[in-house]
């Protein structure tokens, strides 16, 4: 199996799984009970907590455990609107993922205007515009850290001063950024941060949402559990996977980043080298280290799929969130591209266990997957 398709979700590191094992056996208790089996657990999710916010250069209690970023995301829009419900303007981008673009889309439903801030042919975000797009009306602005189809980061540092010296709250959603780009929460001024466990090698089903200590919090789920923050017996042996994956990716930070971006470049070389027509997406834009989106020229992207999934190679056409959609990637589309070129788009993400034999191999897979495309057409 060749799998490329990091971003989509990354598989359970077997040290993550081990870390896990006891809470899913022996060490069953509830952390709200008093005994010392409860106690366990609530020193298990303390541990696990410390490790999110180490990852994040943050403090523990700016920390909260929720089920995925999905629920964080929400939970930052809330805390946010409820703060300063007079206020009922939103700022996002057109090429968000769809947990937040749904969500302003709801919004715009209850009464709330949204600007949808645009991108140009590389992913780039005019900082500009953001700042000319910011009224005495805007409640939150969110925007991506990095892109999930096309690995773009944005400029986070410099969005943060402008939301900073606006006064107005900011949420960032990191789900792609973290384990993969250092996240410094000392430096950047970010009031909501939303994390999913999924995509750092630890099991669905779990996230974080960073809520910097000095702004308004207003819960999704109301209850005892969290310091009352987040309601719902908390999910011990994911919450302490999502801590050791946490920890695992700090460790292996710097030297991962490496050890991809020379695969990314690698990959995308070769593969230009071996085919004509092959574009990439975001080229001249800051990107993940581990992402690649490629137009080819000639070819459907979903037969490409069919094609590469007989040959055991698994990637994508775009976010695996959309796999169903029968319309073209929107982040895609905000960067100008034509519906064709949309179409043509595969995504490869790479990731802890991907090697060097595998990359070349799925070079030679992906060329004669697109030949024969083509050689069909």
């Amino acid at each position: 199996m060749l799998y490329f398709d990091y971003n989509a979700t990354t598989p359970i590191d077997p040290a993550v799984r081990e870390a896990m094992r006891p809470f899913l056996d022996q060490e069953f208790g509830n952390p709200s009970s008093f005994y010392r089996l409860g106690r366990r657990a609530t020193e298990t999710l303390t541990e696990a907590r410390e490790s999110v916010a180490q990852l994040l250069h943050a403090t523990p209690r700016e920390i909260i455990f929720t089920s995925c970023a999905t629920e964080s995301i929400t939970t930052a829009f809330l805390s946010a609107l409820e703060a300063a419900p007079e206020k009922r303007h939103l700022i996002t981008s057109t090429v968000e993922h769809s947990a937040t673009l749904e969500l302003c889309q709801y919004y715009e439903s209850c009464g709330y205007e949204v600007t949808y801030l645009p991108v140009d042919r590389e992913g780039n975000l005019s900082l500009e515009q953001l700042e000319n797009s910011i009224t005495p009306s805007t409640a939150l602005i969110s925007l991506l850290w990095a892109n999930n189809e096309t690995g773009v980061i944005f400029p986070v540092e410099k969005i943060a001063a402008i939301a900073a010296e606006k006064n107005i709250p900011l949420h960032l959603d990191a789900v792609q950024a973290v384990g993969k780009i250092p996240i410094d929460l000392q430096s950047i001024p970010v009031s909501y941060l939303s994390l999913s466990g999924h995509k750092i090698y630890a099991p669905k089903g779990v996230g974080s949402l960073y809520v910097n200590r000095h702004v308004s919090y207003t819960p999704l789920l109301r209850g005892s559990q969290e310091g009352t923050r987040r309601a719902g017996t908390e999910n011990v042996a994911s919450i302490t996977g999502f801590g050791h994956a946490a920890m695992m990716a700090k460790e292996k930070l710097s030297s991962e980043q490496q050890r991809l971006t020379t695969l990314r470049d690698y990959f995308e070389k070769m593969l230009m080298r071996s085919l004509q027509g092959v574009h990439l997406n975001g080229e001249k834009a800051s990107r993940l280290p581990n992402t690649s989106s490629l137009t080819f020229d000639k070819i459907e992207a979903t037969a490409a799929l069919f094609l590469l999934d007989e040959k055991k190679l698994f990637c994508s056409a775009g976010s695996a969130c959309n796999t169903q959609s029968r319309t073209p990637s929107h982040v895609l589309s905000a960067m100008g591209c034509t519906l064709e070129e949309a179409r043509s788009t595969l995504r490869f993400s790479f990731g802890r266990f991907t090697t060097e034999i595998e990359i070349k191999e799925s070079i030679k897979i992906i060329s004669s997957v697109v030949q024969k495309l083509r050689s069909l057409a």
